[in-house]
């Protein structure tokens, strides 16, 4: 949070390395967000692309309140939803760009597993509504809060709580049923 700090607080007054920092400090896990909100994989670079550039035209003027990562990952979510509506695709989403899966054991078996589980997954979570979809991932994926995911979406926490159990149930029901195949 300090290191934020000081390089929003150097980003305001046009270092460019700042920037830099910023966007390699966030790049990873921002992708795994929008790769887990958008339906068409092939944008999910470019919505990063589209924040960094709309976060970098604010320089001079940008106020960091809370996490930086919290605020990325908010805008990030904010144009996966936009360019959802613009295409209007409806494909199954996957976690191949979510990145690795570290694990202490490995082997060919142990991989197979953990990547038909990871499909699994992806499918399910394509499955949920958007916007219990968005919950679940700024949550455990961005580690926000449900109180700031509330204050960012201008609802209460309680909705914010309701929609991440009500996601929270209907992945495990559509994982239950995959399962049991």
């Amino acid at each position: 949070m300090l290191e934020d700090k000081l390089l929003i607080y150097k980003f305001n007054r046009g270092d460019g390395d700042a920037l830099r920092r910023i966007y390699e400090k966030y790049r990873n896990d921002l992708l795994k967000v929008a790769a887990a909100l958008l339906n068409d994989r092939s944008g999910v670079e470019d919505v990063l692309h589209d924040v960094f550039v709309s976060f970098a035209q604010g320089v001079g003027d940008f106020q960091l309140r809370g996490s930086l990562k919290g605020y990325l990952s908010i805008c990030i979510a904010n144009r996966a939803r936009d360019k959802n509506r613009a295409t209007q695709r409806q494909r199954t989403v996957g976690l191949g760009n979510a990145g690795p899966i570290r694990s202490d054991i490995s082997g060919p078996a142990h991989l197979a597993v953990r990547s038909e589980l990871s499909e699994q997954l992806g499918h399910a979570m394509a499955q949920l509504p958007y916007e219990q979809r968005e919950i679940i991932i700024l949550h455990l994926q961005s580690k926000m809060r449900f109180r700031q995911i509330a204050k960012s979406k201008g609802v209460s926490a309680n909705t914010i709580r309701s929609r991440y159990r009500y996601g929270l149930n209907k992945l495990r029901s559509i994982l239950d049923g995959e399962l049991k195949r």
